[in-house]
């Protein structure tokens, strides 16, 4: 009998182990790219199809990042799901979907911070007492750690303007009644 109890406890580490590892090759393969264009915009060096948009904040490291809220309007929502993409290890999209690691985000535009009631938010998130605008959510994806000090989400954020526009866009849909579109 200890012999099959131990091929259980066995099992269960393997398989903690192995969940653990695909969320680490995770992060590596959908933070990479991001982080090491960063950096190179950082040393100085031109990220492969940066535009013009990411040239000041390049140039400074402390400058502040490039607003994506212009640019929301003419994004392509489609972009914008395929940016999501990165997001969906930890959260939901759909009307009534589950939380996850992080809350569902269904209709988060235009809603209030921790506006999710059977979620366990930072107290962080909690106090923030905010709507989930545009300009809030531009500064939230751009750097979360930055924008919300003590929060519980690990994301590094989304560097490019262009990319924050086009989930901004995607998110804006994802709503029973979708937000305005900025002007």
């Amino acid at each position: 009998m200890s012999l099959e109890a131990n091929k259980i406890a066995a099992a269960v580490l393997v398989g903690g182990m192995l969940t653990l590892s695909v969320g680490l090759v995770s992060n590596i393969i959908y933070g990479a790219p991001e982080g090491s264009a960063h950096e190179e915009a950082a040393e100085g060096g031109a990220a492969e199809g940066a535009g013009e948009a990411a040239a000041p904040a390049a140039a400074t490291p402390d400058a502040a990042p490039v607003s994506s809220v212009p640019l929301i309007a003419a994004a392509d929502p489609a972009a914008g799901e395929k940016v999501a993409s990165k997001c969906k290890t930890c959260h939901t999209f759909e009307s009534g979907g589950p939380n996850r690691v992080g809350p569902n985000l269904w209709g988060i535009v235009g809603n209030h911070s921790a506006h999710k009631e059977d979620f366990a938010y930072s107290d962080t998130i909690k106090n923030l007492k905010i709507t989930w605008d545009f300009d809030h959510l531009d500064q939230f994806l751009t750097n979360p750690k930055a924008y919300a000090k003590g929060t519980k989400m690990s994301f590094a954020g989304l560097k490019k303007p262009e990319d924050r526009a086009a989930l901004l866009r995607w998110l804006r849909d994802q709503a029973d009644s979708p937000a305005p579109l900025p002007q």
